[in-house]
């Protein structure tokens, strides 16, 4: 039995790597924030979520160290048991405040999140619509749930008009479920257009804001991108990224909320959130909701960058530079590490075929005349597709 199983690991990997598609794990240290240590190169690293750098900001560093103090390396139990230590408490009700909902429950992850919440909403006679392009997790989410799963066109209303027009007399419960920001593109979904077309079909929009929230909306995500609540009832997102902890959260009303805590195995079923996490995350939001300039820098800072590259003007912090073969972005990728930056070559499965790519991250500490130099590189040596950037 363990000879099969160890020849058909050999051979999946070994098709991984004909297809230049194999991954490895490699050690890297973030102890100087956005200079990082690997393969014994110290690197400007451009493939870091931390847009704010809060990962190593003082205060957040303390908030989590005092928690550990006071209560414990670990929750101990599920939160439904006795593993919801106080602090559970005052980071739900200010994630609550930034989203403009009534309350909010922190999941371990924003992939436990996702795979939980959809299942405990909606089931086997229900209709699920999701954005092509939506992030693993939601997929996830969507196939758990066992109900009917239509995929619609990247942001295209049109198609989400006419398959709700199509589908939904046939359904018992329906919801749409997108990114806020799509990861590998940067793009936003056009949420209050969405939202509008759930009103009209009776079909519940949840938006996934992992890489919104921190970094648009003057912090508070894509839901609030146009300067105004989009209205999204079920506002999901991650706080391993801007935010610099780890977790997922959903920010929703109280009977959803309530429900989500009864029913949503990945919350009840798991251990709560360590309170070094927690305090971490409380310091950081504070942090965002006091420091607007800060905020802001990430974005201004992408657009100066894509300027440079004479591309358009990014929404978000997030500027993928398309090249298109596989090969091309992985030897793109190791010549800027020559250089001395570290960005990471995305291949297929994580985009779609003939859209591989450098994805750049640009955060609030990255220096501008470092910005500039790696838009010069990428100018002249990086080859570029002219594919757009969603496939």
């Amino acid at each position: 039995m363990t000879h099969s199983l160890d020849s058909f690991a050999e051979q999946k990997l070994a098709e991984l790597s004909a297809s230049n598609l194999r991954r490895a794990l490699t050690e890297t240290d973030r102890s100087e924030g956005i200079w990082i240590r690997r393969d014994g190169r110290r690197l400007l690293s451009f493939s870091c979520n931390d847009y704010l750098n809060l990962t190593q900001h003082p205060v957040v560093k303390q908030a989590a160290i005092a928690a550990i103090r006071r209560y414990g390396a670990g929750a101990g139990a599920s939160r439904l048991v006795t593993g919801n230590h106080p602090l559970f408490a005052d980071l739900e009700a200010r994630l609550a405040g930034l989203m403009g909902t009534e309350t909010a429950c922190v999941f371990g992850s924003g992939y436990l999140a996702n795979s939980g919440i959809v299942p405990a909403l909606v089931g086997k006679e229900d209709l699920i619509l999701i954005d092509e392009l939506a992030h693993g997790c939601l997929w996830a989410g969507a196939q758990l749930s066992r109900g009917r799963i239509v995929g619609f066109r990247h942001n295209d209303l049109a198609h989400v008009e006419a398959l709700l027009d199509e589908h939904r007399r046939a359904h018992g419960k329906a919801i749409l479920l997108t990114d806020g920001v799509f990861s590998q593109d940067g793009d936003i979904a056009p949420l209050e257009e969405l939202v509008a077309l759930g009103d009209r079909f009776d079909t519940w929009v949840m938006s996934d804001d992992a890489h919104g929230i921190g970094v648009v909306g003057q912090g508070r995500g894509a839901t609030f991108a146009t300067g105004r609540d989009a209205r999204v009832p079920l506002k999901m997102g991650t706080l391993g990224k801007a935010v610099g902890s780890y977790g997922g959260y959903l920010a929703a009303s109280a009977p959803v909320i309530d429900l989500i805590r009864n029913r949503a195995r990945t919350y009840g079923l798991t251990t709560g959130q360590p309170p070094a996490t927690v305090a971490a995350t409380i310091a950081s939001l504070e942090i965002i909701a006091t420091d607007p300039a800060l905020v802001e820098r990430p974005l201004a800072k992408a657009k100066a960058f894509a300027a440079s590259l004479g591309i358009p003007e990014p929404q978000t912090p997030i500027v993928p530079i398309i090249i298109g073969d596989e090969m091309a972005t992985l030897n793109a990728s190791r010549m800027l590490a020559d250089e001395g930056f570290f960005v990471t070559a995305i291949r297929p499965p994580t985009v779609p075929r003939g859209t591989a790519r450098l994805r750049v991250l640009i955060t609030a500490g990255h220096p501008d005349d470092e910005i500039e130099r790696l838009a010069t590189v990428i100018r002249q040596r990086v080859p570029r597709s002219d594919a757009p950037a969603g496939g």
